[in-house]
C-alpha cells in the first residue's frame, strides 16, 4: 500500500513472455492514472478513489516499470498486488 499523494513507482521482476494480471484498489477521493514503461506492456487506465479494483494484463516482452500517479486533489490509499496468470 502506498498514499495516493505519493503515488506507485516500481519494477516488478517479471519472466519475459509469461501473462501476469495487476489488481489495484484506491480507497479515498479523487482518482489516479496507471501507465506503463514501456507502454506496449499494458493499458492506460484510471483507478477510482472508491475501492473499485481495476484490473490490468501484463505480457512483459522486456522489464516493466508501473507508475500510479494521483490525480490532482486525490487522497487516500492506493493498495496493488501482481499475480502470474
Amino acid at each position: 500500500m502506498e498514499r495516493v499523494s505519493e503515488g506507485i513507482h516500481t519494477e516488478p521482476t517479471l519472466t519475459k513472455g509469461e501473462a501476469y494480471r495487476i489488481d489495484i484498489a484506491c480507497a479515498g477521493t479523487g482518482s489516479a492514472q496507471l501507465r506503463f514503461t514501456p507502454a506496449s506492456a499494458g493499458e492506460k487506465a484510471t483507478v477510482p478513489c472508491d475501492s473499485t479494483v481495476v484490473q490490468q494484463r501484463i505480457t512483459p516482452d522486456k522489464p516493466v516499470r508501473i507508475h500510479i500517479d494521483g490525480q490532482a486533489g486525490a487522497t487516500g490509499m492506493i493498495a496493488w498486488q501482481i499475480d502470474k496468470i
